[in-house]
């Protein structure tokens, strides 16, 4: 059973590792692959980054436990953990709009406002 605390250090931990740029685009890289996930040498031509750099960003997103990999072959391909990203998504919109469904409602501006 998770505690409050629990969650609250799951969720720090994976916004940590979230809160850089590369390793946001990788994860961001691994969530629309969605089930069949990528190769480290498919994401490093995806995201334009040398496959040193990525291995190291990898391995912080995956002891976040935003994604998992799985010898494949010779390969090993990287899925996100969509279990681990609902659950941040969840802890984040717990108390969000009084427990009511929420809208996010677009900006209308007034006819009188001017645009550039």
């Amino acid at each position: 059973m998770k505690t409050k605390a629990n969650n609250e250090s799951i969720t720090l931990r994976s916004l940590s590792a979230l809160a850089q740029i590369q390793r946001l685009r990788a994860f961001r890289a691994l969530v629309t692959a969605g089930t069949s996930g990528l190769t480290p040498g498919a994401m490093a031509a995806l995201l334009d980054i040398p496959g040193s750099a990525l291995s190291f960003h990898l391995k912080e997103l995956t002891h976040a436990g935003l994604i998992s990999s799985e010898p494949q072959g010779r390969f090993l391909i990287y899925r996100a953990n969509f279990q681990q990203m609902n659950a941040v998504m969840s802890y984040l919109t717990e108390h969000c709009c009084q427990g009511q469904t929420c809208e996010v409602k677009p900006l209308v501006r007034k006819k009188t406002e001017r645009q550039c």
